[in-house]
């Protein structure tokens, strides 16, 4: 998820059911920038990190797994990581990839960013990002942005190429549209009172119309599938690995 780390509650929730279903998983932390991180991103510390990094990371992290002599592995992506793990996959052709699962899938596109964005910070994302498009077009990425509402951060400090990989949402950003590009088995899970992504469903459904993906709705469930919900997720991640 955005800004999190792979013990949060979801991730730590869903292992030991995995495993109980005979399914070993690795949970990863995005590195964001920071060395050896563990916990949530601090807004206070400054932001440099960019959303494509996570990419180039689930790649290195794929390549230790086969190194350890793994075999198959199936793909797992939760909100913003959806739509990493996403893009990760359509980009991707490796034979150790079966299965690719997108829980509660997040995305955007530009108008989208910008209500949102000024529905979050009280203030446009154009101006901002306007001169943030500046500096990274002079050469300038690495200069710091004072005081911007960043991802979900209020005031918060970041370089410009750092704000314009996250606020500026190319083609990579709309998810469904990178799902249908990926040419392995994709399972998406959706819960009817997410309020966070709340048109999985809907997203996804031409999809699903096409056969391109198998879609599976956990009535109930809201963004983070805890408690019982938990053991839905892990029931439908194990059907459709073992099917």
């Amino acid at each position: 998820g955005t800004l999190a780390h792979s013990r949060m509650e979801i991730m730590a929730t869903l292992q030991p059911l995995l495993l109980d279903r005979g399914i070993s998983s690795l949970a990863i932390t995005l590195g964001l920038g920071v060395d050896d991180r563990h916990g949530m991103y601090d807004c206070a510390t400054p932001h440099k990190h960019r959303h494509a990094d996570a990419v180039e990371e689930i790649g290195a992290w794929l390549a230790w797994l086969k190194a350890q002599g793994a075999e198959q592995v199936a793909l797992l992506g939760h909100s913003r990581g959806g739509n990493q793990t996403a893009w990760f996959a359509s980009e991707q052709d490796d034979p150790a990839i079966t299965k690719v699962v997108l829980v509660a899938p997040g995305g955007t596109t530009p108008d989208k960013e910008a209500s949102e964005y000024e529905k979050r910070f009280g203030t446009p994302l154009a101006p901002v990002l306007a001169e943030a498009r500046r500096l990274v077009a002079e050469g300038k990425g690495d200069t710091w942005m004072e005081n911007v509402g960043f991802v979900y951060c209020a005031d918060a400090r970041a370089t410009a190429s750092s704000f314009v990989a996250y606020h500026a949402p190319g083609p990579q950003f709309d998810t469904p549209a990178v799902t249908a590009g990926i040419s392995r088995p994709v399972l998406i899970i959706a819960g009817t009172e997410d309020t966070v992504v709340p048109d999985v469903e809907t997203s996804y459904a031409p999809l699903v119309d096409k056969g391109t993906v198998t879609l599976s709705v956990i009535d109930g469930a809201d963004h983070m599938f805890l408690d019982l919900y938990a053991e839905e997720v892990a029931d439908a991640v194990d059907e459709f690995i073992n099917e």
